[in-house]
């Protein structure tokens, strides 16, 4: 089979696993048994100890020995031709969920636009830091394509869509709010596999985007302005393509 189609398979594959993970949340939303118990609010330091953790981590190992014999064993696992465009794809499936579980009404935390603005904060922030370090930084790519690995970007829009994910459904569809790490753990992986980053480049993006996205979260009752309180089914988000393209997705529901 050629490559382009395996693209294809996979991506379909991806976005109807979308489509039933978010309508199956739907479905069971609202029965009285659950595989998941929610835990009482943690403080801010121990509900932010696996982002700080992991921009500790990524630090630490960034340039090391240990790092490059983790990439060429990677390398040697996947095979040195080794090459693929799903990431470019499971970056965005968090934000996915979000947007059809708002259209077919997976009850959420928050508002539409209180979900937009708070992405958009989060996106912005996590977006910036990620380009300027990459600028001040200039760590070699693994496959020496340019300067700019450390951190990764894909991996910190990709964990910043699901740490989204996570706070909007985690009081009422947490399978579907915990979903949204695993499509992000699969971008970072692939990263690796591409050979275009190292393991502290996507460490500390998957930190330092759950980090952003949280803090947004909790100063989400200080930023409290909310235009269309009364307008629903209407969902709005910006969007980066790429380092000089920005765009936006529009949903509404019927």
């Amino acid at each position: 089979m050629e490559r382009n189609s395996i693209f294809r398979l996979a991506n379909k594959g991806i976005l109807i696993l979308l489509c039933f993970l978010v309508f199956y949340a739907k479905d069971i939303h609202g029965q009285k048994d659950s595989l998941f118990v929610l835990k009482p609010r943690k403080s801010i330091l121990k509900e932010n100890l696996i982002p700080l953790s992991l921009i500790t981590l990524g630090t630490v190992v960034s340039s090391s020995q240990f790092e490059r014999n983790f990439q060429k064993n990677v390398r040697n696992l996947v095979g040195n031709r080794f090459t693929t465009q799903i990431d470019n794809y499971t970056r965005h499936a968090p934000l996915v969920e979000l947007l059809i579980a708002d259209i077919v009404g997976v009850p959420a935390k928050n508002h539409w636009f209180d979900q937009a603005k708070n992405w958009t904060i989060s996106w912005y922030v996590t977006d910036l830091i990620t380009f300027k370090l990459k600028d001040w930084v200039k760590k070699p790519r693994p496959d020496g394509y340019d300067n700019f690995s450390f951190p990764s970007g894909h991996t910190s829009y990709a964990f910043m869509n699901a740490e989204v994910l996570y706070n909007e459904f985690k009081g009422t569809s947490p399978w579907l709010a915990y979903s949204g790490y695993a499509f992000a753990g699969a971008t970072a992986g692939l990263r690796i596999a591409n050979n275009a980053h190292f393991l502290s480049d996507v460490m500390f993006s998957a930190g330092l985007a759950m980090l952003v996205t949280k803090l947004v979260y909790w100063l989400d009752p200080i930023i409290s302005w909310n235009p269309f309180k009364k307008v629903k089914g209407v969902t709005f988000y910006p969007q980066r393509f790429d380092r000089e393209r920005v765009g936006f997705y529009l949903s509404f529901r019927f």
